[in-house]
């Protein structure tokens, strides 16, 4: 599958809304795509016939694992990874369950965590140069109420990417992430499902309104580039300035 002169990117949780989004923009830039989702089915739906489609769940190591290993049988070589996979849990850490913590848990910081371990180690396996991007959020950048779960999973991903960037930058291999805001997504849908509360949550922002999957693709896309060879360990917020100026209140 691979073509020396074309990228090869994978993308997990490649069926979701900011997964759509990477994949269009990458895909719009030439490169070779490598679809990764839980669901066979979701993938074609949202992706018909594009790129390799591999169904693994990558909140385990075997299954993080099985994505790369697939990839490998197919031909494909990513040197880039998007890693979109996550959910939101929200609610007052007293209220939150078990469940839920857990489940926030897999999905946000240890699917992160597998596929970047299973990404690191087929680059380093065959001596190669990569750059992967993951997805914290602005939970993890501000205290928010009602968001102790995705908050604490993100803050995890954010501590990873440093820690990987510092292991690994000998290597070749950039590691960063994206800290969006409030983004119209499938997932978040259920929260701003009124015009009074969508009409709340952009007021929260010193730039009002809210973000889209594709401007936060635009930059995950820039991060994987060429353009960004300079650029590992950190973390890019594209929050409308929400955690770190204030808006101005009007009466």
């Amino acid at each position: 599958m691979n073509d020396s002169a074309t990228p090869t990117v994978m993308i997990t949780g490649a069926s979701g809304g900011l997964g759509c989004a990477v994949a269009a923009e990458l895909g719009a830039a030439g490169w070779q795509l490598v679809l990764v989702g839980r669901d066979a089915d979701r993938l074609r739906q949202a992706h018909g016939g594009q790129g390799l489609q591999i169904e693994a769940d990558c909140s385990t190591a075997d299954g993080a694992r099985l994505a790369f290993a697939l990839a490998a049988q197919h031909g494909a070589t990513p040197t880039a990874l998007a890693h979109c996979v996550g959910n939101v849990r929200l609610g007052a850490l007293h209220r939150v369950s078990v469940d839920d913590w857990e489940q926030c848990l897999r999905a946000n910081l240890h699917s992160a965590f597998h596929t970047l371990a299973a990404f690191v180690a087929a680059l380093r396996e065959q001596a190669l140069p990569g750059a992967a991007v993951l997805v914290s959020s602005v939970a993890a950048r501000i205290g928010t109420p009602n968001h102790e779960a995705v908050a604490a999973a993100k803050a995890g991903v954010e501590g990873l990417v440093r820690a990987a960037a510092a292991s690994h930058a000998g290597a070749g291999i950039r590691v960063n992430a994206v800290a969006p805001g409030l983004m119209l997504t499938p997932a978040t849908a259920g929260l701003v499902s009124t015009e009074a509360a969508r009409q709340a949550a952009q007021r929260q922002y010193p730039l009002p309104g809210l973000g889209t999957p594709q401007e936060l693709a635009g930059l995950m896309a820039w991060l994987l580039s060429p353009q960004a060879a300079r650029v590992t360990g950190q973390v890019w917020s594209l929050d409308g300035g929400f955690s770190t100026i204030r808006p101005v209140v009007k009466g």
